[in-house]
């Protein structure tokens, strides 16, 4: 999933940050970011400081972001899982806007329900001898209970507010949050188990052999608290675990 994902993730985020894209094609993203995206992404303080200390509204830079790796170019920025940049958006995101409570735009004039999502964008660590991150963005009808994956991408097709708009009214929740979050828990878990883990019996075939560099290094219990020290290292660096991590989400009402 990692490319497109990433892509449409990147879409999504600049869209609902009210920037223009300019050019979205095969993997190409340019946007027109606004004030508000360039001083949380392009780290110009000086120059936002002197510009409005002049009195000039200031001009917002373009940015230009690949996620196929085939168009790279070396002229634009290549972003990937685990680059800085998305290290950075990913922070922005934590600091500002981890938990949101948003509503479909609809344009009616009659009594229209709309119904609550729990959506959450999760990010999946598998850490070992090597390091792979994956988002996934994974959508429960809190009425229903239906589960959906890829549910950045369904909402990039949908205007979203921070008010109800006229003549609409919400449905309670039949899923309360703690059972939907364990619920999107249970499908993850699930996604997990069901994928192939070479990279961790690999991990771990790495760590046992470091180990036992470390135990013939220090034999005959010469330096047994350094030796302990090291292999504690070693286990930290190599041994396989999986962990889960909530980028942002919220409550989404949307027309059923």
């Amino acid at each position: 999933m990692a490319i497109n994902n990433l892509h449409d993730f990147l879409q999504s985020y600049f869209t609902a940050h009210h920037c223009e894209l300019i050019y979205n094609h095969d993997g190409v993203l340019t946007v027109q970011l606004t004030e508000e995206m360039d001083r949380a992404l392009m780290n110009r303080p000086f120059y936002w400081h002197y510009i409005k200390k002049m009195g000039h509204p200031g001009d917002p830079k373009q940015l230009t972001l690949i996620t196929n790796p085939q168009k790279r170019d070396g002229k634009c920025e290549w972003i990937h899982y685990g680059s800085p940049r998305l290290h950075q958006i990913m922070n922005h995101l934590q600091e500002h806007e981890k938990y949101t409570k948003l509503f479909e735009q609809i344009d009616t004039k009659q009594r229209t329900a709309l119904y609550p999502w729990l959506i959450s964008n999760i990010k999946i660590s598998y850490q070992g001898k090597q390091k792979k991150d994956e988002m996934i963005s994974i959508g429960l009808h809190l009425v229903n209970g239906i589960m959906k994956l890829e549910m950045m991408e369904e909402l990039q097709h949908k205007v979203l507010q921070n008010t109800i708009p006229d003549y609409c009214y919400t449905i309670s929740p039949m899923v309360k949050l703690h059972s939907g979050f364990k619920r999107i828990e249970n499908v993850l878990e699930s996604y997990v188990r069901d994928q192939d883990h070479d990279w961790a019996e690999a991990s771990h075939k790495t760590m046992e052999e470091e180990l036992d560099l470390v135990r013939h290094f220090y034999k005959e219990g010469s330096n047994e608290h350094e030796m302990e020290k090291e292999m504690e290292e070693i286990r930290k660096r190599y041994s396989p675990h999986i962990t889960f991590k909530v980028v942002n989400g919220g409550i989404f009402y949307l027309q059923d």
